[in-house]
């Protein structure tokens, strides 16, 4: 993928939603309303910039990036 998407508002905004939560596993926080608001976000500017995110193999690597970029942001 070659949109920075750590960048991206929604991304920041999603990060710092997950830390605020208290909750330590990103697929559960992603699971809840206020994660997948922000996360829905994330994908509909992930649209915008281009990322073509239609194939399910792509979807399926765009969030396992999302999720294993949560963990390591918020562990640290």
């Amino acid at each position: 993928m070659d949109w920075e998407f750590s960048e991206d508002a929604a991304f920041k905004a999603l990060s710092d939603s997950f830390r605020e939560s208290g909750e330590n596993s990103a697929i559960e926080f992603l699971a809840s309303a206020e994660g997948a608001f922000h996360y829905l976000e994330l994908v509909q500017n992930a649209a915008g910039e281009g990322v073509d995110l239609s194939d399910s193999e792509e979807m399926n690597d765009f969030q396992i990036e999302i999720i294993e970029t949560l963990q390591l942001l918020c562990t640290e």
